[in-house]
Formats: structure tokens, sequence, C-alpha cells
């Protein structure tokens, strides 16, 4: 990952939220909420917010890598970030921003991949607000653009509250309300007029 890229790409959504409308039929991103990190001409990348793996916990991934950990980092969730690098960890965090391969975001997150932030979350040192998952969502050039032509995506600026404190069955539903949408009334298929 770079430190930082260039945000001039027009119509990036670097730093917003997709949240997956009922039309879309892909079970990856069904009620999903997703906190785009990087968007470029070349694609975009993602990290799913609101999935968790079942039955994996932060104790199992640090004795994988041989990670000591305090007792109180052993329960932390695993989130599935997404179907893309499914071997990969990604840690969506707020302050410090700056580890050894991090990319900003927005001005108050972050995405990291390296072992030294880890380490730091492990021994309990680390960002107070952290969302680590396996895997990221990805899209190639021009896809994410045509699935939000098809109505498969609303978009909004991507908040903390949402990253960090939300119970993970309620982020979806409440990113839609904060844009005014109710999700019961919501329908998979886009209007023409």
């Amino acid at each position: 990952m770079s430190a930082e890229t260039p945000a001039s790409y027009p119509g990036s959504l670097k730093g917003h939220f997709l949240m997956a409308m009922p039309g879309l039929l892909d079970p990856n991103f069904s009620q999903t909420v997703t906190c785009i990190c990087e968007h470029t001409e070349e694609g975009a990348m993602g990290i799913v917010v609101n999935r968790l793996i079942e039955g994996l916990r932060m104790k199992d991934i640090y004795e994988e890598l041989d990670i000591r950990y305090v007792p109180s980092e052993a329960d932390r969730p695993v989130h599935l970030g997404g179907p893309v690098h499914g071997g990969e960890l990604f840690v969506l965090h707020g302050p410090p921003l700056s580890w050894q391969s991090t990319l900003k975001v927005t001005e108050g997150i972050a995405l990291s991949n390296s072992r030294d932030i880890l380490e730091a979350i492990a021994r309990g040192e680390g960002p107070t607000r952290v969302l680590i998952s396996l895997g990221c969502a990805g899209w190639g050039p021009g896809q994410l653009e045509s699935e939000l032509r098809e109505n498969a995506w609303l978009t909004q600026p991507a908040y903390e509250e949402n990253l960090f404190h939300l119970p993970i069955d309620e982020r979806w539903s409440a990113a839609l309300r904060k844009m005014g949408v109710d999700p019961a009334v919501l329908s998979g298929t886009a209007g023409h007029a």
C-alpha cells in the first residue's frame, strides 16, 4: 500500500460508504456497507464493515502469526472484508494513521496491512478505533461506475460511528436512515421516466 494517493480521479468514492441495494444479487454483498479505501481509473478497493467471520477471533490470528497478545485483545472479532485477497489482513482504523503500510482514506480513517499495527493492537497499544478484516472488496476499471449506473449501490461519505461504534447488524439500516432512506421501503428496481 502506498502512503497516500492523489484524489484527482473525477467521481472518486474514496472515503465513502457503498450501501448495497436490494437488487444487488451477489450474495457477497447482500445488505452490506463497504468503506471505499481507494478509487482510481484503475479500479476501486474497499472493506465490508458489517460482516463477521463466525467463530474466528483475533487470538487465532495472533497465534497463527506468532504475535504475543494481551488477554483483552484475544476476543476481538474478525470481519469478512470481501471476497478478494481472502488470506490477507486489513486494518481499518482511526489515529494514529502512520504505520509501515498505511493508506489514508479520510482525515480520520486509514487502512493498514502491516505487521507493526497488528503487534501494537495485540499489545493493547494500537489505535483505539479498529476494524480488522480478512479479505477486501475490489472492482476493475469502470466496474464500480457501471454498478452505480445499474442502481446496485447508494453512496454517502463514510462516518466513524458506523465503522467503529454501531452493532454490526445495524450498520446497513443505520447508513440508509442517515441518508433519509427507509430500508423497509427500498425497491430493487430502478425507475425509468
